[in-house]
């Protein structure tokens, strides 16, 4: 990986990022800079923009005013990967899924097979590599989707709640590769509701209230002493 402060895509840098859609104002002014290496965790309560700041943060929405930029540039880098609540899997095999996704990224053949082999390997999925993605649990789906996206060797892995219908023990698992994948060298930008799983993975908080941003902190001095009411009140509505 190159030493340069702009390879890779990094920082992610946006500058009174606004979004609308039907003439409603899901985030606004957003001013935020994501440097390389960390777990950046954004919080707030369901509506408060989370999913609408990821995408835009990856490049799958274009703000409606202001700016985003990937290491400087303009155009989204292909070395960043996100993964959905829901993961969009293809018709095919598990194993499938990943070479597909290999193959648009260039790579075929005997590279895409260990590839492949040692992503499903890593999240405890080797005995199901024939099986059609869509008859997965949703626990296999999520740890199929995060394996497809850590076989490209993302720059930065974006993951929009990704345990949210998940029973506990999925999310362990979950939780368990993310943080391989970040200790891997990948910058993890990860939306979730729940207050604990943030106190386990977050370095930095992003905590949204009403589509703006209201806190951007390290995460050990959010939780200790948030600066604004809005966090207070939803740490408190959520220990509850």
């Amino acid at each position: 990986m190159a030493d340069d402060a702009h390879a890779g895509g990094l920082p992610i840098v946006a500058r009174g990022a606004t979004y609308a859609s039907g003439g409603t104002i899901l985030l606004a002014d957003v001013d935020l800079t994501l440097e390389r290496g960390g777990r950046t965790v954004v919080l707030g309560a369901n509506g408060s923009g989370k999913s609408t700041l990821l995408r835009l943060l990856h490049g799958l929405l274009t703000p409606t005013r202001g700016t985003v930029q990937w290491g400087g540039a303009n155009a989204r880098p292909r070395s960043h990967a996100m993964v959905f609540q829901r993961p969009v899997l293809l018709r095919r095999s598990a194993a499938a899924n990943i070479r597909h996704a290999l193959a648009l990224a260039g790579m075929r053949g005997a590279d895409a097979d260990r590839r492949i082999h040692a992503a499903l390997q890593a999240v405890e999925l080797v005995q199901v590599s024939d099986r059609p993605a869509r008859v997965l649990s949703g626990g296999e789906q999520q740890r199929l989707a995060l394996a497809r996206a850590w076989a490209l060797a993302p720059d930065v892995l974006f993951l929009d709640e990704p345990t949210a219908s998940l029973d506990p023990a999925s999310t362990r698992a979950v939780e368990r590769i993310v943080g391989e994948i970040h200790a891997g060298g990948t910058t993890i930008v990860m939306s979730t509701h729940n207050l604990p799983q943030a106190k386990r993975l977050a370095d930095t908080v992003v905590f949204l209230h009403g589509g703006r941003i209201a806190e951007h902190t390290p995460a050990e001095e959010f939780f200790r002493a948030p600066n604004s009411v809005a966090a207070r009140e939803f740490i408190e509505g959520e220990r509850l």
